[in-house]
């Protein structure tokens, strides 16, 4: 049985459609968006008294759907006292180890570029909170006058519902509920919805079958593995709670044999149709890259063609990706399965504004490369620069590809910070299998502007240190001063430097005297906080 058209078409055509803002002027954009007004100052105060688990980490199986989980049932209570905000709109909930953020963004803007009003809410923030929560045709941050209006209108109703729950309601679930409460208030025609951590007993996971339009879960990793239970085994039957009854579930994968088991037993068991964008039926292809503006992006083909439960098929050629990688090309492709899922049950969507969708999608932080003049801004004039936020074994991986992608012959040096809740071995072990280094230097940054969750650049350089003599690599490690006179040497350099940006530094003069007139790339990564750390000091 098809379902009913899930959007008001009437509600479509009253929005005109408005101009996509061409992302190869994104840093600037973003920046000017981020700044241009006051932060909502009583509003993050007010989050900030609550309990924050991204600053003070995520106690041991509260992800699990198990007397340790978190309790969705003060999430639910919270809602109801607010009117069940999210019982007013269609929502895709998104779920995944990885690619949850990008496939949310390409499918988001997919739906804006057919004129849908479209509501977004994304975890974590670059450079602002607004940045969580978007609204409407435009992708932008929520203003601050937005924000601080109906905050100050559900504040007395937050203030009863912690009062209620003895103080115990968290900083994400509070923002969680002002997120949905927005997207009722503006009225918009879907939601896009990335899930926090886990799926089952996240503080997303309230909607309901008849609120779903769809759920997605991108990918199975070991992050987050002391929190979801221990295992993978554990991690996908935690993702696989955002399948409701009678909902299409997209599967990005590919996921191992066993996981995949897990996913598609909770599908059958909830009697959800499954689109796996990992299925024979879809091909996909990276073509090469092409310089736009002054910044790369990858020429791609996606050919779907899916029979099984109910069909899907488009074809685009030739589509402009401006982040790169291949997990990108899939995360795109999932979207795209996403999308023609939304089109199966009513939703008007045209293969061109899938294509635009994609290729007006852009992220700060991911595969993101510096311009000359942003370069020059941090004092490294003429330096290739290549942030992203790879923080897990996986996401290094998909790191190094991109890397060796776009730069086969380039010499490499990383800088590096990450949170302590990280597999910081298996992180070093991906790159210095993977790449032709020159030098890592370790360092440190805030993790959700705090420094409870910081590795020290030490600790990172110890892990360097053994990943290296596991895998039989020379390195020198006893610090950049004493080891000048050895910078010719074939062996790959480990220093630890305190400030991110004192870091690039040392990691350019490493690469200008080591590489000399060879290509050369430095790459920042370990984590989306120095990626954020840097970016604020460009702005300024």
């Amino acid at each position: 049985m098809r379902f009913l058209p899930l959007l008001n078409q009437t509600s479509k055509r009253n929005h005109p459609k408005k101009p996509m803002i061409h992302s190869l002027t994104m840093t600037r954009f973003f920046f000017s968006k981020y700044t241009e007004e006051p932060e909502p100052k009583e509003f993050i105060d007010y989050l900030d008294s609550l309990k924050n688990y991204e600053k003070l980490g995520v106690p041991k199986d509260a992800g699990t759907d198990s007397d340790d989980g978190l309790d969705l049932g003060r999430m639910r209570r919270l809602m109801d006292r607010l009117g069940n905000p999210q019982s007013k709109f269609k929502s895709v909930h998104v779920a995944g180890t990885k690619g949850k953020g990008s496939t949310a963004a390409y499918l988001s803007n997919i739906l804006r570029a057919e004129g849908y009003s479209v509501g977004c809410y994304t975890s974590p923030h670059m450079m602002s909170i607004r940045e969580r929560i978007s609204l409407g045709q435009s992708g932008n941050p929520v203003s601050t006058k937005t924000l601080n209006k109906l905050f100050h209108m559900i504040k007395p109703k937050l203030d009863e519902a912690i009062q209620l729950e003895n103080g115990s309601l968290t900083h994400f679930e509070v923002l969680t509920a002002t997120a949905f409460t927005l997207m009722a208030e503006e009225k918009v025609d879907i939601a896009v919805i990335e899930a926090g951590l886990g799926g089952a007993r996240d503080a997303t996971n309230i909607l309901c079958s008849s609120e779903l339009a769809a759920s997605v879960i991108t990918t199975i990793g070991e992050e987050h593995l002391a929190a979801l239970g221990g295992s993978l085994e554990s991690i996908a039957v935690a993702k696989s709670g955002i399948i409701k009854y009678g909902r299409p579930v997209v599967l990005g994968g590919p996921f191992l044999s066993h996981v995949d088991r897990i996913l598609r037993d909770k599908a059958s068991v909830m009697c959800s149709p499954v689109v796996s964008a990992s299925d024979a039926g879809i091909r996909t292809s990276i073509k090469g890259l092409i310089i736009l503006d002054g910044r790369p992006c990858q020429l791609s083909d996606i050919m779907i063609q899916v029979e099984r439960d109910f069909p899907l098929f488009i074809e685009l050629s030739d589509v402009k990706l401006r982040m790169l990688g291949r997990h990108q090309l899939h995360n795109a492709s999932s979207a795209a399965c996403v999308a023609l899922c939304l089109r199966d049950q009513g939703c008007r969507i045209s293969d061109r504004s899938i294509r635009a969708g994609l290729e007006n999608t852009f992220l700060l932080g991911r595969s993101q490369f510096l311009s000359s003049k942003e370069a020059e801004v941090l004092g490294l004039p003429g330096a290739t620069i290549l942030l992203d936020g790879a923080h897990t074994k996986d996401s290094a991986k998909a790191l190094v590809d991109t890397v060796r992608m776009a730069f086969p012959d380039a010499r490499v040096a990383l800088v590096v910070a990450m949170a302590s809740d990280k597999d910081h071995l298996a992180f070093a072990r991906e790159f210095l299998s993977g790449l032709q280094l020159e030098a890592v230097f370790l360092t440190e940054a805030d993790i959700a502007g705090g420094i409870s969750r910081t590795t020290s650049a030490s600790l990172l350089m110890d892990c360097w240190i053994q990943a290296s003599e596991e895998l039989g690599i020379n390195t020198l490690h006893d610090g950049m001063e004493k080891n000048r006179e050895l910078l010719e040497e074939n062996k790959i350099i480990l220093a630890t430097e305190k400030s991110p940006v004192v870091a690039m530094r040392a990691a350019n003069e490493t690469l200008k005297r080591r590489a000399g007139n060879r290509s050369s790339v430095i790459v920042v990564t370990g984590s989306l906080h120095i990626v954020s750390l840097l970016l604020a000091s460009l702005h300024r």
